[in-house]
């Protein structure tokens, strides 16, 4: 589900998720409200072509869908194969025929066509990669929008809790680095990006329009 940097990482990754992934979504239910407020922010239009950046088992799609309509589409992309399994089974359940499902990471990934928003929903590695962040803009529509929810670290009178999120994380994220500020090199590439702290001060919402993005 995450972006990961090296083969033997990856490979880790795989191992966890394979693990994992039939409980992910009995996992991920405690924090379905901050997924449907994230996703609000993208303010999705009837016809949207979306992307779900480090999509999971797929739940965020429905959610998608009732905004985009059936002459919208949303693309998932995940890299762990497992999880991927259990996405392209939700869709087969669903009888969806507007999601489009891409087995790759988010630095090398080719889009089949330019989105017109992108999600980022606990996906701290690919927020912490130029190089993914690189890759998923220049295949956006220009002034896209966009909207992360994640991890970040709490206030410092919170320090243990600090302890505590890195070992109850530990598998999930290829990396801590970034988590004071994980929305930082978004900043980068969204201009007008604002951010709201949840979860008592371990979480954020951030969201935006790109700037720039795909020539047409």
């Amino acid at each position: 589900m995450r972006l990961l940097f090296q083969t033997m990482t990856q490979e880790r990754a795989n191992v966890f998720y394979r693990r994992n992934a039939s409980g992910y979504d009995a996992s991920a239910a405690r924090t379905m409200a901050l997924r449907r407020r994230t996703i609000d922010h993208l303010v999705l239009q009837p016809g949207d072509a979306v992307l779900d950046a480090g999509c999971g088992t797929g739940l965020s799609f429905p959610l998608l869908l009732d905004r985009t309509g059936p002459a919208g589409s949303v693309i998932g992309v995940e890299a762990s194969p497992d999880m991927l399994a259990l996405a392209r089974a939700r869709c087969t359940a669903a009888g969806w025929r507007n999601v489009t499902l891409i087995e790759a990471d988010l630095e090398t990934v080719v889009l089949p066509h330019v989105a017109d928003a992108v999600l980022f929903n606990y996906t701290h590695d690919v927020l912490r990669s130029p190089a993914a962040l690189a890759n998923i803009f220049r295949q956006l529509r220009p002034g896209a929008r966009i909207a992360a929810a994640g991890i970040k670290h709490p206030p410092r009178w919170l320090d243990p809790f600090r302890l505590y999120r890195r070992f109850k994380s530990r598998g999930c994220y290829d990396r801590f680095e970034g988590l004071d500020a994980p929305w930082d090199l978004l900043a980068r590439a969204v201009a007008d990006l604002r951010v709201d702290s949840t979860l008592f001060g371990t979480g954020y919402i951030a969201w935006g329009h790109l700037t720039g993005g795909h020539a047409e």
